[in-house]
């Protein structure tokens, strides 16, 4: 460990970083995604698909990870100042 840098702590803000700027956006995108499936055979669709069960399972599981994962955050915020 150097004596300016603490390493231990600079990963653990890395891994953070990467997790809540990159992971979280990934997963909302999931989350739109499969709330507008794309059209079966990569051909126009005929109309509009809408999703089925599965899909609105997935949008709600990935929509209450970032919700929790905000939450989370202010709450670290708060208790901390």
């Amino acid at each position: 460990m150097n004596s300016w840098i603490n390493l231990d702590a600079l990963w653990k803000i890395v891994l953070v970083g990467l997790l809540a700027g990159a992971g979280l956006p990934a997963l909302f995108a999931v989350g739109v995604r499969a709330l507008n499936p794309p059209p079966r055979g990569g051909g126009q669709p005929a109309g509009r698909r809408t999703a089925g069960p599965l899909n609105y399972t997935v949008a709600v599981a990935c929509f209450a990870v970032v919700l929790a994962a905000i939450g989370w955050g202010v709450s670290v915020i708060v208790n901390q100042s």
